[in-house]
């Protein structure tokens, strides 16, 4: 069967150098690749989106981080945080289930879906968990954003020091406040959190702003925060093992925050928005920066997609055959074409308008995920982005998700041959196709594409300048997974349709299911500055049974000491 089924297989990943095995690098490419992923040995059901947060980085300049001359460090690690450490003492008292690894001491903060830069600084995010910070050099776990009595937690099952807390996987640095901003929902009630570099963090209720499904990103202009409900729907029943009986929701509020609004506010206090409406259903969204002509948003939707749902052993896929119990914990691939959307958002009016559509049913189907420059000034005028389709995949759509979507999914209009992966690239006005490049083995799977600048060697932080605007100046790295080998494709942003300029791997190389990735100029020290502490919140460790209360004091110590996770 096509779909590699090394992508769920529990591989212990280990450090590698890899080699150029195609190509040339590009000049002057530097810099520092980040990818977020769950843990392979914790992969598989209920849904591989639940394994032990891990990272990897991928060093863009030969010889650096122990790599031998003339190859590149790919490194990885555990993110040792209190939940990792407490997972690996005491693993008989955990259980996964489709909400995530539940415990006595309360849920895992997985932080394993995306990467997030601040200058110097790595943060490691997760949907249902505060994001947490590592070391970029040692990839070593230093510390959760604000302490937990600053974080409305939910107290559905026990959480004496695990609570869970319902966030976002992509919070935002806003680098003219020089602050990171996040959610925090509790009962559909959404939240805005601000978190200045240490301490704690400042939280607002936003009125009239209901989350029906959940948050998985929040973007924003330079005035406002634009947050919308996502297509992760969880009924209650799931939570203690039942199944979906809905269809994720067809459409989905959006919400508009002033940024000044919640300057000017004291914490808690509550903070109005604009309320719009928009289908269908999505995931991911970003905003330009400039909102001088009003606020400008492209919307990735995940339109009959079911990322909530996971494929089982025993279940049989789309034409009817028998779901491969490899592929059991695997998200729900798309059941459609994919679609994206462009839309400007009025404040003052009200208004929105849709100002581009893209939908080429015969060309992208199931996309994964999209490369940005992220650069200050490539984010201020925005040209194109890139992403990564991994077309119609039989196998990765059950018959489980089209009974539950029958009424809006048509199974005499599914394709009737599996569509190659694909990487495209397409113009941020008019969404536009400007290229586009097909893999020609049904087998290789790319995954999170990454934009790095053509002057890396010169860029410090987030800013540089380049002789194109953004999303152009720059190559795009993209991670590609398959049973024959795990490698490393780097394309020219100006035209990706010519295919790689350069490719990197190591024999028996085998990594796989990984999530978002970023680029970073550099990779040194994390600063000191003051973070959170786990020791500082154990005042519930006295509701634990003895011997667990004494593991998490242990945990504890362990961290504030230092001491390594075996």
């Amino acid at each position: 069967m096509p779909l590699p089924h090394s992508v769920l297989a529990p591989i212990d990943p280990e450090d590698r150098d890899l080699s150029v095995v195609h190509g040339a690098m590009p000049p002057g490419i530097g810099g520092e690749i980040f990818i977020s992923a769950p843990h392979a040995t914790t992969l598989g059901p209920p849904h591989a989106f639940f394994g032990a947060g891990m990272s990897y980085r991928l060093s863009l300049e030969a010889g650096t981080f122990g790599a031998d001359r003339g190859t590149f460090a790919w490194r990885q690690a555990w993110i040792d945080s209190p939940s990792a450490r407490l997972q690996h003492k005491r693993p008989e008292v955990f259980q996964r289930t489709m909400l995530g690894v539940q415990s006595p001491f309360g849920l895992v903060n997985a932080a394993n879906t995306a990467p997030l830069p601040w200058g110097d600084r790595m943060f490691m995010t997760w949907d249902v968990g505060r994001p947490v910070e590592i070391d970029p050099c040692s990839l070593k776990y230093l510390g959760d954003v604000g302490h937990i009595d600053q974080w409305q937690a939910f107290d559905l099952m026990p959480g004496p020091v695990l609570p869970m807390v319902t966030s976002t996987a992509h919070p935002v640095v806003d680098h003219d406040r020089d602050c990171l901003w996040t959610v925090n929902t509790y009962f559909g009630q959404l939240q805005i959190v601000r978190y200045d570099g240490e301490g704690g963090v400042r939280r607002w209720p936003i009125d009239g702003a209901v989350i029906p499904q959940s948050v998985h990103t929040i973007t924003q202009t330079r005035d406002w925060l634009v947050v919308g409900d996502c297509a992760f729907k969880v009924e209650p029943q799931v939570m203690f093992g039942g199944d979906r009986t809905e269809p994720a929701n067809s459409s989905a509020p959006i919400y508009l925050i002033r940024k000044t609004d919640l300057d000017a506010a004291a914490a808690g206090s509550p903070v109005g928005c604009r309320t719009y409406e928009l289908a269908p259903e999505m995931n991911h969204y970003y905003a330009q920066w400039d909102d001088s002509d009003g606020v400008v948003v492209l919307f990735e939707h995940t339109q009959n997609a079911d990322i909530a749902m996971a494929a089982r052993e025993g279940d049989i896929d789309a034409w009817g055959r028998p779901v491969h119990k490899d592929l059991a914990g695997l998200y729900g691939f798309a059941m459609t074409p994919t679609r994206t959307s462009m839309h400007r958002f009025d404040p003052d009016t009200g208004v929105r308008k849709e100002m581009a559509m893209m939908y080429e049913p015969q060309r992208f189907y199931s996309r994964q995920l999209s490369a940005f420059d992220w650069s200050y000034e490539g984010w201020a005028q925005p040209a194109a982005f890139h992403s990564v389709y991994h077309g119609f995949r039989p196998e990765a759509v059950n018959q489980r998700m089209l009974d539950l979507y029958k009424d809006r999914v048509d199974r005499g209009l599914l394709p009737t041959e599996e569509m190659h992966s694909s990487i495209a690239t397409h113009s941020w006005d008019g969404l536009h196709t400007i290229s586009d490049y097909v893999y020609s083995d049904l087998s290789d799977l790319p995954t999170s594409p990454i934009f790095v600048p053509r002057n890396a060697h010169t860029t410090t932080g987030s800013r540089h300048s380049g002789d194109q605007p953004g999303g152009l100046n720059g190559w795009v790295v993209v991670p590609v997974l398959s049973d024959r080998g795990f490698r490393v494709e780097i394309f020219d942003a100006v035209n990706v349709g010519a295919g790689p300029v350069c490719v990197l791997s190591s024999p028996h190389h085998a990594v796989p299911f990984v999530l978002h990735s970023a680029w970073t100029p550099r990779a040194v020290t994390a600063p000191s500055v003051d973070r959170t502490r786990f020791s500082e919140e154990l005042s519930r460790v006295g509701e634990l049974p003895d011997d667990l209360a004494a593991a998490a004091q242990e945990v504890a110590r362990e961290l504030d000491e230092g001491v390594p996770m075996l």
